[in-house]
């Protein structure tokens, strides 16, 4: 059931998370040009993330509604080949202002276009993984969008609240935000009717909250609150917890994480346990870690693993990669996804042979692994010790 009492939700324990961004946040509908004073808040905004070790991948909509004024195509609804022309335009222009915005506040951005096939053909997928995984890595935010110049109809996400959703499961974030021109989903249309009230948290995305939704009101929006909810329901499927959120004041990222009123997706606690299952069974391991004897006693007692509880690890592992968790004994008895690569943890947890001096704020009880992204091995059992890495 939904419920309308207020949320405590924060973005403060997020690890990962993707901001997905409205054309009409974006872009002023008048002139067709990036709302620049609106980005550089924003890039503020995430800068300020970054600085407390939260990894942040962005999708951005607005390239299509750009171009569109740039070619003098004003039509409401554009045929497919100018609509193409329009997001290939539009796209440079989207391109700069993100990378001048970010770089004034010493960060660097990577644009990434994908397509349906990108996140759905195997070989495909893992390659966009390990990009964006590496991006991360790299301290790079990446940038993404739908590549409308060569997507065709049948094969496309069609919006980017879906594609939001996909990218988020794809690398294993735990948050992902919409950001939009509304406070969240309302009871009602609260353009028709000011009784209506803001629905604070949804567990499950029912035929009763799908009734709530409306269509887009954007001119230049493919979107509306039924893709948000598409996006939804793909987020609780994947054990990802989703906001959707007012991102019209300067500074949206600062104004949502203080607690300014929007809509909470929970996803079930059968969720938690299947993206904890696919965790243990379906990644393959990247590296292994070794904790001492008061750090497995605390992660199986469902706590979190710090930095102070790693006596050794091996492996080349990245941002969010999978690693095994053995004991001193060398027992394995979970794995998780690692917070850190491995170039961090050796400054992190300072190895003879690594070099001291870190570019990057780290402290001895960082966090490794959250308790979400552990799945710890059945008692008595060992997991697959062949796809572990030695």
């Amino acid at each position: 059931m939904p419920r309308e009492h207020p949320s405590q939700r924060t973005l403060a324990s997020a690890r990962r998370l993707v901001v997905k961004i409205g054309s009409a946040l974006i872009v002023d509908q008048a002139s067709g040009t990036v709302r620049e004073p609106w980005l550089e808040t924003l890039a503020e905004d995430i800068g300020r993330l970054r600085g407390r070790g939260q990894d942040v991948v962005l999708v951005s909509s607005g390239a299509v509604a750009i171009g569109r004024h740039a070619l003098d195509l004003h039509q409401k609804t554009l045929p497919k080949k100018e609509r193409q022309a329009a997001a290939a335009v539009g796209q440079m222009h989207l391109a700069r202002a993100f990378r001048e915005s970010f770089a004034r506040h010493r960060l660097s951005v990577a644009q990434v276009l994908l397509t349906l096939h990108d996140t759905t053909e195997r070989q495909r997928m893992l390659n966009v993984r390990a990009t964006l995984t590496n991006l991360l890595t790299f301290q790079a935010i990446p940038v993404l969008n739908e590549n409308d110049v060569v997507a065709r109809s049948a094969a496309c996400f069609g919006d980017n609240d879906r594609l939001a959703a996909r990218v988020a499961h794809l690398i294993g974030c735990d948050t992902l935000v919409l950001l939009s021109n509304v406070d969240g989903l309302y009871s009602g249309d609260p353009y028709k009717s000011s009784a209506v009230k803001l629905i604070r948290e949804v567990q499950e995305v029912t035929p009763e909250i799908e009734r709530m939704a409306g269509g887009a009101r954007s001119g230049y929006s493919s979107g509306g609150m039924v893709t948000k909810l598409a996006a939804a329901r793909m987020a609780l499927a994947s054990g990802v917890n989703m906001a959707i959120a007012d991102g019209r004041d300067v500074h949206p990222l600062s104004a949502f994480d203080k607690g300014k009123p929007c809509t909470w997706f929970q996803p079930s606690i059968e969720a938690r346990i299947a993206r904890k299952t696919r965790i243990a069974a379906t990644l393959k391991p990247a590296g292994v870690l070794v904790v001492n004897a008061a750090a497995a006693m605390n992660l199986l007692s469902g706590e979190d693993l710090c930095a102070t509880g790693v006596i050794s690890y091996c492996g080349d592992f990245g941002r969010g990669d999978a690693v095994v968790v053995r004991d001193v004994h060398g027992n394995e008895f979970a794995r998780g996804l690692s917070i850190h690569s491995s170039t961090e943890l050796g400054y992190i947890t300072r190895q003879p042979g690594k070099e001291p001096e870190s570019p990057w704020a780290f402290s001895a009880s960082s966090q490794i692994i959250h308790r979400d992204d552990l799945a710890l091995a059945e008692r008595g059992s060992e997991m697959d010790p062949r796809s572990g890495t030695a």
